[in-house]
């Protein structure tokens, strides 16, 4: 069975890559895909996100990489014959905003939308702080690799 694991990816974070290996393990083949978020102003241009979820699934020989800017996500899942959407939660706020999304994916094109609960480790984590940690050049508690972006260290790429 195909899922497909959406998201804007901007950028990608240490939980987008432990849902995506999670999902990976689940599914015959994850195609991880990077949409466009109406609500969202892009930090990163497409093309850095998709490489920096080529990093993130390195190892994982059953996902691929792709992109979808234009139309629905049901559109999208049309196209390439995929009946089911993962989507991680962290919290109940994004069970609240994800359900309706869920119910609409099913209304409109049969698709059923798969829940991960984030790693309570990785929970705290979102796009949003990692993009507001990298501006300040800061790193929590002096590590390097959570929860920066999947790849990067916390930098930009040049």
């Amino acid at each position: 069975m195909r899922a497909l694991f959406p998201g804007s990816f901007d950028p990608v974070t240490q939980g987008h890559r432990d849902i995506l290996r999670r999902a990976a393990l689940l599914f015959d083949e994850v195609v991880v895909c990077v949409m466009f978020n109406a609500n969202k102003t892009g930090r990163f241009p497409v093309a850095e996100r998709l490489d920096r979820l080529h990093d993130a699934a390195t190892d994982l020989n059953n996902v691929t990489v792709n992109s979808h800017t234009g139309g629905l996500l049901v559109d999208y899942c049309r196209q390439v014959g995929i009946d089911v959407v993962i989507r991680g939660v962290r919290n109940v706020q994004d069970l609240d905003y994800e359900m309706p999304m869920a119910r609409m994916n099913h209304e409109l094109a049969g698709v059923e939308t798969f829940f991960i609960a984030a790693d309570p480790a990785l929970a705290h984590i979102s796009s949003t702080l990692v993009t507001a940690v990298g501006q300040q050049d800061r790193v929590p508690n002096g590590r390097s690799s959570e929860p920066l972006p999947a790849g990067e260290g916390g930098k930009a790429r040049s």
